[in-house]
Parts: structure tokens; C-alpha cells; sequence
């Protein structure tokens, strides 16, 4: 199962097709094609692995992405338009067109290694999950995991995904020295809304555990209600919150879908094909959030929102980092609520002759 139920063109294609009644078979073929289609994974061999975070609203100022594309098939992911880069749409073939980046570990072990390198914490899953299926054969996330270990540089990760508990000797090493901090996304408790919006991911159930599992290893995990989708989820906030605090979470954020290039189509036809009866409503809700339009791409208002909606939102949140986080600040020092990265150990790690200067 898909979470796409279309396939639109690139943005970036110098021509377009325009389907007439006579080509009808034809479209039927296709979209036959498409419901049958299996993953193809592309191999790729970048000359740089790490991508300076420029947006004031994304915490760190690396950010690193092993696969481009996701299996998991999120409907609302905002990174299905870095797809039309690579030529392919941001539709199913985001979902069924994997590259991966073979030479990842290599990348970043020339990076680290350079003489001007100075640590910073790298974001790992910042556009596409690190975990998702491939990642069981290629492991390239674990590789970085212990490359972060050997030169003790700190490291986030974000994912929706049980996997990362294969991980878990590594993580528990790190977070021993305070070089690792984990995100949980956890969109819905709903499982009939999680395998329609996001197919193929762990469920909820699996992703608590996953919070539990690594808060008893003492890994700082922090639940990421996200994104919100008004009208759909938002009235899961208090839920979602108690159920993170339960599993040991550290913390809670979160972030308002905004549906940015394709993915408004995208998703408008998902929520049309599913919901029928509410899609109007869910999509006018989204609007509200975001000055009458799908996308807002200001920073410092583009994740959270904007307007009375985003507002009722944004109390919803506060009161359940109070009722269920009362050690954490209900206003944006939350942000800073899992102890500090530290970056002094990477000097003192650095392989071969590095470690006499």
C-alpha cells in the first residue's frame, strides 16, 4: 500500500502531458502499473554527504540524509518535493524510488577527519527517514552511528520507525556521554488513520515502545507530535502527549502540516479519496493555519502556524507539557529541554597524528 493516490509530473519536466478521452486506456494501464509497482532502489554516489542547515526554524547546522525518498509513505511529507531534483515526482515515485547514498560513511569519515572540522551535533532524518526499510540491508545509518561513536561526535535522529532499536548498543553509548538525542514522530494513536497516511511505518503501539525501549537505556528521547493535522489529528494532542510521557518521553514538541509545492494536490487527493466527507473541512482548517493558504513558508511561523486556529493549537500543547512535562517550560525554552549535546570529546578523539596537536 501507497500512501499517494497520484503521481503528478515534475515540476521540473519541460513537457507535460495532457490526457484526452481517447487515451483513457492508456491511464488505466498506467495507474494499474502503479498499484502493482514494487520498490526500486537507485544507487548513488554523492560527492558530499552533509547539507548546511540554513532555516532558523530546524535546530543544528548540519544536516545529513543516507536515502533520499521514503519508503514509509507519509502523504503529508514535505521532503516529496526534493524528489522532482532527481527527475521523479513526488507523488508514488517518492514512495517507490529509493536512492540511496552507498558512499555515506565514507562522506562524513572524510569530513570529520579534516583538520578544520569543528563538532556541531549533525541531524540525521531532517528530510527522509534514516530507517526506513532499505536501511535493514543497507545499514547505513548504523555506520554512521559508529562513526559518531569513534570520533565521540554528538548526533540526532529522527524517525518513525521501530529499527532504530537494532541500533540500540550504539545509542546507549553515546548517550553515556551525552552525544545523542533521539525524536519520535507520533502523528496519530488512530490505526486506521496511521496505515492510510503513513503505510508503512510502525504503528503507534510499536513506536512507544520504541520511546520506552531507549528512555530505560537511558537515551533522551523526545516525542514529536508531527506533524498536526487540523481537523484530522488535532484533537489527539492531550493523547499523544500522555501516552509519550508514559513511555518515558523527555519532552514534546510538534509542528502544523503545511502542504508545500505538490504535495497540496498530493495530499488533497488522499484526503478526498479517504475522507470524502471531511476532506473540504480538513484542507479549509490547514488554510486557517496558514493565512488562507495550504503552505506558509516563512521562517519562524511556517512549522507552527499562524491565526486562531494555530493559536487553540498551540494552547493545546502548552497545557499538555504542564499537565504531563512539568519539568519542562511551557513556552519555546522547551526546546532545550534533553541535556546538552557535548562536543569537547571530539578533539580528543580524532584518529591517527590529529590527536598529538
Amino acid at each position: 500500500m501507497r500512501g499517494a493516490i497520484t503521481n503528478p509530473q515534475s515540476r521540473f519536466d519541460a513537457l507535460r502531458e495532457t490526457y484526452v478521452p481517447e487515451l483513457e486506456d492508456r491511464v488505466l494501464a498506467e495507474a494499474e502499473d502503479l498499484r502493482d509497482d514494487k520498490t526500486q532502489y537507485v544507487l548513488t554516489h554523492p560527492k558530499t554527504i552533509l547539507n548546511r542547515i540554513l532555516s532558523p526554524d530546524v535546530r543544528g547546522e548540519w544536516g545529513l540524509n543516507p536515502y533520499q525518498g521514503c519508503e514509509h509513505g507519509c502523504v503529508y511529507c514535505f521532503a516529496r518535493n526534493t524528489h522532482n531534483y532527481w527527475g521523479y515526482s513526488a507523488g508514488q515515485d517518492f514512495e517507490r524510488v529509493i536512492l540511496v547514498k552507498r558512499n555515506t560513511v565514507a562522506l562524513l569519515d572524510e569530513a570529520l577527519s579534516k583538520p578544520s572540522w569543528r563538532a556541531s551535533p549533525l541531524m540525521v532524518s531532517g528530510n527522509t527517514d534514516c530507517y526506513q526499510p532499505i536501511e535493514r540491508v543497507e545499514g547505513l545509518t548504523r555506520g554512521v552511528l559508529e562513526l559518531c561513536w569513534r570520533y565521540r561526535h554528538p548526533i540526532g535522529l529522527i524517525t518513525k520507525n521501530k529499527l532504530i532499536l537494532r541500533d540500540l548498543d550504539l545509542l546507549r553509548q553515546l548517550a553515556a556521554h551525552d552525544l545523542v538525542h533521539v525524536a519520535v514522530s507520533i502523528t496519530s494513536l488512530d490505526e486506521s488513520l496511521r496505515r492510510t497516511m503513513e503505510p508503512r511505518t510502525a504503528t503507534a503501539a510499536q513506536r512507544l515502545e520504541v520511546v520506552r525501549q531507549l528512555s530505560a537505556a537511558g537515551v533522551p528521547v523526545r516525542v514529536m507530535i508531527a506533524p498536526i493535522v487540523p481537523g484530522l489529528t488535532d484533537h489527539e494532542i492531550i493523547d499523544i502527549a500522555a501516552a509519550a510521557a508514559e513511555a518515558g518521553a523527555r519532552a514534546i514538541n510538534y509542528t502544523i502540516v503545511r502542504l508545500n509545492g505538490d504535495i497540496g494536490e498530493i495530499f488533497g487527493d488522499w484526503a478526498r479519496e479517504h475522507y470524502p466527507d471531511r476532506a473540504e473541512r480538513i484542507l479549509a482548517r490547514i488554510r486557517d493555519c496558514h493565512d488562507g493558504k495550504l503552505n506558509d513558508s516563512k521562517f519562524g511561523r511556517r512549522q507552527k502556524g499562524a491565526g486562531v486556529y494555530a493559536e487553540s493549537i498551540a494552547q493545546r500543547v502548552k497545557i499538555a507539557r504542564l499537565k504531563f512535562f512539568p519539568n519542562t517550560v511551557a513556552t519555546a525554552k522547551s526546546l532545550d529541554d534533553l541535556p546538552p549535546y557535548n562536543t569537547a570529546l571530539f578533539e580528543r578523539y580524532r584518529p591517527g597524528q590529529q590527536r598529538l596537536f
